[in-house]
């Protein structure tokens, strides 16, 4: 991997918190992901389960975690099963994990390879009454291939079929939610990777440049930096592509006079940064730009302070949507008769700014949070508001991740990226 090593003891604390919440005489089993093909021999690159990398710190394809703190013997209470290297594997792919650095990696003493896995599931399912499933019930999620996970479930149910099931996602989704200080800083250090590529990009756009351009000078960035590259698609937005909200062509020149929204950011050691700013190619906004531009980012400001503990989800849409509200109608995009006629299903700011607000944020850009209880310390969000005018051929988002605290305003983890319009036109002079 190109991270550096992670703390061992990160992991540790997580298997705690999840086997504290497991029902007495129970199991649980986490899988890697597969490793997708796309055709003949070539395959996707491999990107890790993050459940099992959560619980392990294994970053490596056919792992397997079994969990079950009630086993009569301590060798059986937490063990990783792994591919066995040899030296045709090590040849070919590289080396895999040994069990002592397994060990290194994860805290876990007891490592089996795979071909003991079936022996050793039939010894503690004679243990256990119940059995923790990982299924994907995020709240985004929408999976038509079936997984490594969900070919394991379909075994385990044929072969084991008179014991309970029960849920590990309940689980996860809330204790992923809640950050350690060890994953917030990792956070935080994707977010210092993303800032270096904004801050390399701003004085190398100018009219003329091509969406993929920039896309390169930021992966160029972010892999120096030892990150894998970009936590999600990026949006590289020059003029009215802005006003598509996921526009990933990033093929367009970018022209003189228009915006560029730059919705992208780095990973690293598979945790996720998420920033959105907006450019302007020329290297400074014109008048109405800067209205608009203003706006969003007293939206993002008023908003990231309602981030407190005990904040209710769709209560603070409902407060962000107000202050949306107003704003627009100060730019004159809406008018009171809109607003008293609006329908609340879908209110009169939707028009021009039509999604969500935040989101948790941590090893998966959408990350594991129940959204019906309240907001905690420590929880990770963006903060995302976004103006879109496709009438004026323009649209502006601005983006940044920040950490709830116990009291007073949340941590900003990208305070010091450039956001101020007087900043950037700077920074773009060069």
């Amino acid at each position: 991997m190109k991270y550096l090593p992670i703390d061992k003891n990160l992991f540790v604390k997580n298997r705690r918190k999840f086997t504290s919440q497991m029902k007495p005489s129970s199991v649980a089993v986490f899988n890697s992901n597969d490793i997708y093909p796309v055709s003949a021999d070539s395959t996707l690159p491999f990107a890790q389960h993050r459940d099992i990398f959560y619980l392990s710190g294994v970053d490596q394809e056919e792992s397997i975690l079994l969990l079950c703190p009630d086993a009569p013997y301590e060798h059986l209470r937490e063990i990783l099963f792994l591919r066995e290297t040899n030296e045709h594997i090590a040849v070919w792919e590289g080396e895999k994990l040994t069990k002592e650095r397994a060990y290194e990696v994860s805290g876990i003493k007891s490592v089996f390879w795979l071909s003991d896995f079936e022996k050793v599931l039939k010894e503690v399912m004679t243990y256990v009454e119940i059995m923790y499933i990982n299924t994907n019930e995020h709240y985004r999620q929408n999976v038509e291939v079936e997984t490594r996970e969900d070919r394991f479930v379909k075994w385990w149910k044929a072969k084991y079929p008179a014991h309970q099931v029960a849920k590990s996602n309940t689980i996860l989704q809330y204790i992923r939610s809640i950050k350690e200080p060890e994953e917030i800083d990792l956070i935080k250090h994707a977010c210092s990777i993303t800032e270096r590529g904004f801050r390399r990009v701003l004085p190398f756009v100018k009219p003329g440049v091509t969406e993929y351009e920039i896309e390169a000078e930021f992966l160029h960035e972010f892999v120096r930096n030892r990150s894998k590259g970009f936590a999600y698609t990026p949006i590289i937005a020059s003029g009215n592509n802005a006003n598509v909200l996921h526009y990933i062509e990033n093929n367009q020149i970018c022209r003189e006079g228009d915006l560029i929204l730059l919705d992208l950011a780095a990973e690293y050691a598979n945790y996720s940064s998420d920033m959105t700013r907006t450019i302007p190619v020329s290297g400074t906004y014109n008048a109405r730009q800067k209205a608009v531009y203003n706006a969003v980012l007293r939206v993002k400001n008023e908003a990231t302070a309602m981030l407190t503990p005990g904040t209710l989800w769709k209560e603070y849409h409902k407060e962000v949507g107000k202050v949306m509200t107003s704003e627009l109608l100060g730019l004159g995009l809406i008018d009171k008769a809109d607003v008293q006629n609006e329908n609340p299903d879908w209110p009169a700011y939707k028009k021009y700014f039509m999604h969500g607000t935040s989101h948790h944020l941590g090893l998966d850009t959408h990350d594991y949070g129940l959204l019906h209880l309240p907001m905690e310390a420590n929880m990770v969000f963006t903060v995302e508001p976004g103006i879109y005018i496709p009438e004026e051929k323009f649209g502006i988002r601005l983006e940044d991740n920040v950490v709830v605290q116990n009291s007073g305003a949340p941590l900003n983890l990208m305070a010091t990226i450039p956001i101020e319009v007087e900043e950037i036109e700077d920074l773009m002079r060069g």
